[in-house]
C-alpha cells in the first residue's frame, strides 16, 4: 500500500509541476473568498483515486475536492491532491500532494510528495519516517528561543485575524524566528525532518493533516491540540513539535 501511495503521489505531483502556469479557471469555494480550487486540483485528485481504485475498489475515500465516498470498508484514503493551491496559482513552488490511509480509524501510512524539490516524505505506523528512503528524525532543539517555528493562516483568516496575529506576534517575541509557507502538509514534514522545530495552525481539514501527522509522529515528534491535549485529524487545530519545545509552545499559545 505504501508503494501504491508513493506511485500515486509521484504521478499527481508530476502532473502538478507540468501544469504550473496553465490554469484555465480558478473557482472560490462557497463562502470562502480566499479558498481557491482549480481544474488542476480536481484532475490530480481524480488521477490519485483512479489509481488506488484499480487495486482496492472497495476502499473508502475522503478527498478535498471530491468529498467523502463511504462504504463499510475498514480502509479510508485521505487525499489532498494539491496542498498549497494559492502558491500554485501564483507560480510559487511551495505545494505538494498528500495521501494518508486510515485502517480501522487509525492512521497507518502517510505520503507527501513535493514535485518541485522532488522530495518524497513517507511513514508507516511503527516503521519510522523517511525522506527519499532515508530515515529522518525531528530536531533536538530544546529551547523555544533557539527554535524556528512555522504556522499557517486559514481561509477564514479575516474572521479570526486578531487571534491569529496575536499568536504570531507572541511567537515573534519568544522564538528565534517564525515562518509562513502556505502548505500545512509540508510544514508538518519539515518538522519531521528537523527543519522546523514546531508548527501550529487552526481551521485545518483532515486532508491537510493525515499524512503529515503520522510522518511527524514516526520521526519522533509530538502532535496535540493547541492546549497540549490529545487530538485527531478531525479536530481542526494542531500543534506539532519535536517534543522538546512542545510545552513551551503550549504556554505561548495560552497567552
Amino acid at each position: 500500500m505504501i508503494e501504491l501511495a508513493m506511485e500515486a503521489a509521484l504521478e499527481a505531483g508530476r502532473f502538478l509541476k507540468m501544469s504550473v502556469g496553465k490554469v484555465k479557471s480558478v473557482e472560490r469555494k462557497q463562502g470562502q473568498e480566499t479558498n481557491l480550487v482549480t481544474e488542476i486540483d480536481k484532475m490530480a485528485e481524480e488521477r490519485i483515486i483512479r489509481k488506488i481504485k484499480k487495486r482496492y475498489a472497495n476502499h473508502d475515500f475522503l478527498g478535498e475536492e471530491s468529498g467523502s465516498a463511504q462504504s463499510q470498508s475498514e480502509y479510508k484514503w485521505i487525499i489532498d491532491p494539491l496542498d498549497g493551491t494559492t502558491n500554485f496559482t501564483h507560480g510559487l513552488p511551495i505545494f505538494c500532494v498528500s495521501i494518508g490511509l486510515e485502517i480501522k480509524g487509525e492512521l497507518a501510512l502517510g505520503v507527501v510528495y513535493d514535485p518541485n524539490s522532488e522530495e518524497m516524505f513517507t511513514a508507516q505506523r511503527g516503521k519510522g519516517a523517511f525522506l527519499n528512503n532515508r530515515k529522518i528524525t525531528v530536531s533536538r532543539t530544546s529551547k523555544l528561543i533557539e527554535s524556528l517555528v512555522v504556522t499557517g493562516f486559514p481561509y477564514d483568516v479575516r474572521q479570526k485575524a486578531d487571534e491569529l496575529v496575536r499568536h504570531f506576534n507572541n511567537f515573534l517575541k519568544e522564538a528565534q524566528a517564525v515562518r509562513r509557507l502556505g502548505s500545512a502538509a509540508l510544514d508538518l514534514c519539515y518538522v519531521a525532518a528537523g527543519r522546523f522545530d514546531g508548527f501550529w495552525e487552526v481551521s485545518l481539514n483532515p486532508w491537510d493533516m493525515a499524512a503529515g501527522v503520522l510522518i511527524v509522529e514516526e520521526a519522533g515528534g509530538r502532535v496535540t491540540d493547541l492546549r497540549g491535549f490529545p487530538s485527531t485529524i478531525y479536530k481542526q487545530q494542531m500543534l506539532a513539535t519535536n517534543g522538546l519545545v512542545h510545552e513551551q509552545m503550549v504556554e505561548v499559545l495560552k497567552k
